[in-house]
């Protein structure tokens, strides 16, 4: 089934926990541009973002269409803060690898899962997409498709894992209830400011280099094609009568570190190739550069850790989607080709 070809899956009120995040953002400007909600609740720590490519969303949050509660997951959610909700996202996580204390992942992703699945039994709400990680599954070369034993070797990890064993318990807590858990790679697109922003920053000013890691594979999508899959796995339900669906979310099959940097030249239009170093290069100056770095409180992007996963594959393969037919929007040359037309600044020299 084509994106194009998606039915609506039309609910009074849409409720996203980590609703003003990067996937929250354009989650609610695709449920109020398609006409899927009446109205969409954010719930946040954070204020909804206020950027050139967010203004769908503010003027949803002038006219009412839109609003904002100020909520931490960590506390139990009062019955009578928020509206009543139709359709329940859970995207609300700590989930930057490093960046977080090991407690700080499971303090957040299991109290947020655990009072979301409260507050949902509460008022009654029969429908709750979750948005896991491909995390639980753990590094590897192997390709992993849904029905692959989870081997996290994260905090990160172990937490989503955890947090999708208490979402499938809510969804058995009653036969009316339907779940769609989604487990993507990274997510890129308008807003995203994170390992793919990066990337493509540093081919555009010229100072990325290959470390040895040219095949190595990144599961990942781009966030609109997200947006399409949450509805195409709805809507699968509904048809099915399948009450909790699990969704590998990647492009098919997962590019490798090449594959990325060569839309990403085309797109950004650089022609110069980058050059390729020695992997033991990088291994080995990272660590003194994070001791120096920990012991004068200086942030910087260079750790163990982040150098670690650089040569690490996160080989996933969407296979339900795949099985159920789902045809996806964009290429990954297109999504990154859509990301510039919304934000041009991301690949402007």
């Amino acid at each position: 089934m084509e994106a194009s070809s998606l039915k609506p899956v039309p609910s009074e009120t849409v409720v996203l926990f980590g609703g003003t995040g990067f996937i929250g953002t354009h989650t609610a400007m695709h449920w109020l541009r398609e006409g899927l909600a009446k109205q969409v609740v954010l719930v946040d720590l954070n204020p909804p973002r206020n950027e050139p490519w967010t203004e769908p969303l503010q003027q949803a949050l002038q006219t009412g269409r839109a609003a904002f509660f100020r909520w931490d997951v960590r506390q139990k959610i009062p019955e009578a803060l928020l509206p009543k909700a139709d359709l329940i996202f859970n995207l609300a996580a700590v989930h930057r690898e490093p960046g977080h204390q090991p407690d700080e992942y499971f303090e957040t992703n299991l109290y947020g899962a655990e009072n979301v699945c409260a507050w949902a039994a509460s008022v009654g709400c029969e429908r709750m997409v979750f948005t896991s990680s491909i995390a639980p599954y753990g590094p590897s070369e192997d390709l992993k498709d849904e029905g692959s034993l989870p081997v996290p070797d994260s905090p990160y990890g172990s937490s989503k894992l955890a947090a999708e064993k208490m979402h499938i318990g809510w969804q058995a807590g009653c036969r009316c209830r339907k779940l769609l858990m989604l487990r993507p790679g990274v997510v890129f697109g308008p807003g995203e400011g994170g390992n793919v922003t990066r990337l493509i920053r540093s081919i555009v000013k010229g100072y990325f280099v290959y470390m040895g890691n040219r095949q190595t594979r990144k599961a990942g999508g781009y966030v609109k094609e997200l947006c399409n899959v949450v509805r195409f796995g709805l809507e699968h339900q509904d048809e099915a009568d399948e009450r909790l669906t699990l969704l590998n979310v990647s492009i098919d099959p997962p590019p490798t570190l090449e594959t990325y940097v060569a839309a990403i030249r085309k797109v950004a239009g650089v022609r110069r190739s980058p050059f390729n170093l020695p992997r033991s290069l990088l291994v080995g100056v990272s660590y003194p550069i994070h001791g120096v770095a920990t012991l004068f409180g200086i942030r910087q992007p260079i750790s163990p850790v982040r150098v670690r996963k650089v040569f690490r594959s996160t080989s996933i393969d969407p296979k339900r989607l795949r099985e159920l037919g789902y045809q996806p929007q964009f290429t990954l040359e297109e999504a990154l080709e859509d990301w510039k037309r919304d934000l041009p600044g991301d690949f402007a020299r």
